[in-house]
């Protein structure tokens, strides 16, 4: 500044126009509004010819100006006298390319105060829209954010602080686009009171196909509606019943209880998600397939197709928060999450042949020798049916049949488990609650009478009595859903109870696990694990399917919810029973992003075994 002033002031006098208006102008820097008008006139007694030659070194202005030229007012400057070396030619030209990109910098700032003002405007949408919204991206960057912590709480505020439903804004480019929901009117609405209005939809359907077919899951119209009736038929047959009691209770005493029992001999911490994911893969392969993959062995071998298809699941998930675009793309050149996915699918697709071929072989050689057997499981129902055009089921079919209700059997109970197991973990009164119940209901049994409490098995009778643990199981669901969001797609032109439009076309997301953190069905402590909320006078009271949606509602309510509890309730009852299980201290448990919320790293566990004592105590209360 004092280079330039100097330079000016040494050869003009600098006038103001008279009556020009000077006010300053509202910016990031104080520009005055109308400029500045003037005009210059030339010093007297200078001449043109050697003050064009003037250097003035900018680093000795360290005094007023007018000391400098009080002395040369009437002389004439010879430039043979004047300093010609390289470091004042560079001090020049670096004063001449600063006064250059001055007449910039008007144009950096206009920029600079364009960014502002839009991400202003941005943030100021999340007042009303729940999330900010910028140009062209829509609501992406703050989706980006969420997936890198926790999705579900994410979404979970966003709907808390929406009064329960927001629209999803992507970007142009983007099938993001969605009406998000957690608000049990909506749930109604479109889950029982216009459940025709609301598919799962071309989108759903597309975007989970590569994994799950056209499977019950992700059927919609006649093709769910027959194999739904097929299913209902056999799930409530009295024969399919026992073999459920069967099957698990076989499970649990040969296979579960013998390897914690291992795991204390060892002194080893387990993986208890790890372990119900092999109990229930068994055990849904044994009521569903009729086959025994032996995963819960007890040098628990490994098993490929367990690993493929949470890989799978997981790949398939991503799929919703990502442009449909990008991610046909990835899959066309067979890239990043698309190239897992098709390598999941081999191994799924390779097990569930395996279990059809093997079935086809046993019937066939059941027919051949005049012994057919009749079976029910699932697989062997849906071989002995056909098609509208008369025709037996393909095996893309079955295979389509095999993996939707390994999805159904497998993953939702196992993950719901370890949940409750880890909720029970820091509730250690409510543990203490659960098994004075169960000690309540077997302390008249002869064998405990005698003292023998290892040798109880438990009666399906006495599962069905224990209401405080169906009570505890039920508030794990609703804390920790096992299929923690679902999707619909609108048929027809609709209206949701709380006044959202909806255009054909639209997307509904609806989310389960925000739904159990909402005070305004579940009250102030609604985050708190409090099984005493489902019971009146100590009697289990069910909650409404459109409160508590972990077994979805309406039409399409979970076929397996009886056996479902079933269950959870006698494996619990079985290790609550036996052993303390105690969570690794500092092991991590977060929701992972898969269609059934695994815990991410699992949950290591150390077992304890409970000393006759303290089951003793609770027996002499009852």
């Amino acid at each position: 500044m004092k280079f330039v002033a100097a330079s000016v002031f040494y050869r003009y006098h600098v006038q103001v126009v008279e009556n020009h208006p000077v006010v300053p102008k509202l910016a990031l820097t104080m520009y005055m509004k109308y400029g500045l008008k003037h005009a210059c006139q030339e010093t007297q007694g200078s001449s043109p010819l050697y003050i064009e030659h003037v250097i003035i070194n900018p680093l000795k202005l360290t005094k007023p100006i007018q000391s400098h030229i009080s002395n040369h007012h009437n002389t004439m400057i010879n430039p043979s006298n004047l300093s010609s070396s390289d470091d004042e030619l560079a001090t020049v030209n670096f004063v001449s390319r600063q006064l250059f990109s001055l007449q910039h910098i008007p144009i950096i700032e206009l920029f600079i105060a364009l960014f502002v003002f839009i991400a202003i405007h941005s943030l100021r949408q999340k007042k009303h829209h729940g999330l900010p919204i910028w140009p062209l991206l829509g609501m992406l960057p703050s989706l980006v954010g969420g997936l890198r912590g926790n999705m579900y709480e994410w979404m979970s505020d966003i709907l808390n602080n929406q009064n329960g439903t927001f629209r999803f804004k992507g970007p142009s480019f983007s099938s993001l686009n969605s009406v998000i929901t957690s608000d049990p009117r909506n749930l109604e609405h479109l889950l029982k009171t216009k459940f025709p209005n609301f598919p799962k939809g071309p989108f759903f359907r597309d975007t989970v196909h590569d994994l799950l077919g056209n499977g019950i899951f992700n059927a919609d119209d006649e093709t769910w509606q027959r194999q739904r009736k097929t299913a209902s038929i056999e799930f409530h047959s009295a024969k399919f019943r026992q073999l459920t009691t069967e099957s698990l209770l076989e499970l649990v005493h040969s296979r579960l209880l013998p390897i914690l029992e291992n795991s204390i001999k060892q002194s080893l911490p387990i993986d208890l998600q790890d372990i119900l994911l092999r109990l229930t893969f068994d055990n849904v392969c044994m009521i569903a397939f009729g086959v025994h993959p032996g995963c819960l062995s007890p040098n628990l071998p490994e098993i490929p197709f367990a690993k493929a298809f949470e890989d799978a699941t997981e790949a398939t998930m991503l799929r919703f928060v990502t442009p449909t675009c990008i991610w046909k793309t990835m899959r066309y050149f067979n890239l990043g999450m698309e190239k897992k996915l098709k390598h999941s699918i081999i191994g799924v697709d390779e097990f569930a042949e395996d279990v059809i071929r093997t079935r086809k072989a046993e019937l066939s050689l059941q027919c051949d020798n005049n012994m057919l057997k009749q079976r029910s499981d699932l697989l062997t129902v849906f071989m002995g049916l056909k098609d509208k055009a008369g025709q037996t089921f393909s095996d893309k079919f079955l295979r389509d049949i095999c993996v939707n209700f390994i999805l159904a059997g497998r993953d939702t109970s196992s993950v719901a488990l370890s949940w409750f197991f880890w909720l029970l973990h820091h509730n250690p009164r409510l543990e203490e609650r659960i098994l004075e119940e169960i000690c309540g209901i077997v302390s008249k049994r002869e064998e405990v009478k005698k003292g023998e409490y290892q040798s109880v098995i438990f009666r399906p009778e006495e599962i069905k009595k224990m209401d405080y643990l169906h009570a505890a199981v039920s508030d794990a669901l609703r804390l920790y859903p096992s299929v923690p969001v679902d999707h619909k797609e609108v048929v027809e032109d609709d209206i949701f109870p709380d006044g959202t439009v909806l255009k054909k076309g639209t997307k509904v997301i609806y989310v389960i696990y925000a739904m159990g953190r909402m005070e305004g069905i579940w009250g102030k402590d609604c985050r708190e694990f409090k099984p005493e909320r489902w019971l009146r006078d100590g009697k289990f009271m069910n909650e409404s399917a459109y409160n508590f949606t972990a077994f979805n509602g309406g039409p399409r309510l979970c076929l397996g919810k009886d056996f479902a509890y079933y269950q959870m309730k006698f494996v619990a009852a079985s290790v609550i029973y036996r052993y303390h299980v105690k969570v690794v201290e500092n092991h991590p448990v977060v929701p992972k992003l898969a269609l059934t919320m695994y815990m991410k790293h699992g949950l290591k566990v150390n077992l304890y075994r409970r000393d006759e004592s303290e089951i003793q105590k609770y027996l002499n209360t009852n």
